[in-house]
Order: C-alpha cells, then sequence, then structure tokens
C-alpha cells in the first residue's frame, strides 16, 4: 500500500509540474483558442492568487498527505521552493521566486491585454 501511495504522489507531482509549464507558457498555446484562453487566464490568476496570499495551493497538499500516507517526510513550504530551490536556485529566497512567479503571471496577462486592444483597434 505504502508503494501505492508513493506513486500517486509521483504523479501528482508531475501534474503540478505541468500545471506549473502551463502557468508560464500558455498563452503561447491558447492565443488563437477562446476557451482555452479563459482557461489559462483563470490559471494565471489561481497562480497569483496562490502566490501572494496566503493560500496553500491543493496540489502541494495532496502531494504531501500522499508522502505522508507513504510515510515519507513530506516537505514544508511550497511546491515552487521546495524543487526549485533545491535543483535550480540553491540560494534564491522564497520571497524573489513569488516575485517572479507573479511576474511571469502577469507577463503572460499582459500579452492578452495587448491582443485584446489590437483586436478592438
Amino acid at each position: 500500500m505504502i508503494n501505492l501511495y508513493s506513486g500517486l504522489a509521483t504523479g501528482v507531482l508531475a501534474i503540478h509540474a505541468v500545471f506549473i509549464l502551463w502557468v508560464i507558457f500558455g498563452a503561447f498555446v491558447a492565443r488563437s483558442r477562446p476557451k482555452l484562453r479563459w482557461f489559462h487566464i483563470l490559471c494565471l490568476v489561481w497562480g497569483v492568487l496562490v502566490e501572494v496570499l496566503p493560500w496553500p495551493c491543493p496540489l502541494t497538499l495532496l502531494e504531501n498527505w500522499l508522502e505522508a500516507k507513504a510515510r515519507v517526510a513530506p516537505y514544508a513550504g511550497g511546491f515552487l521552493m521546495h524543487y526549485l530551490d533545491a535543483f535550480v536556485y540553491p540560494d534564491i529566497s522564497s520571497l524573489q521566486l513569488e516575485i517572479a512567479g507573479v511576474t511571469v503571471c502577469f507577463l503572460n496577462l499582459a500579452i492578452y491585454a495587448r491582443d485584446w486592444f489590437r483586436r478592438r483597434a
């Protein structure tokens, strides 16, 4: 049963990583697809809210719960801080990472705003 929980935690980790990639790069995929564009905008808003408010991400909570069931010590803090801090940016502060995340979300929203103003002109 422990292996099942460990495997499920790994699956949630993969979904979490794909979601973050979607938030970062989704504007390139969704710009010309109205329904997908609105879904991406909602994901961007969610990303900003999770970064700036003290809301826990449900995927992080689920991953930590599954890891605890698998008898693996769940990590403290958020997904980005845990994985990016360990592998990509070992000396970055959580504030710097939050600012970078919010900036990426706002850049995506700026792309949509620019496209919207061009269509209206």
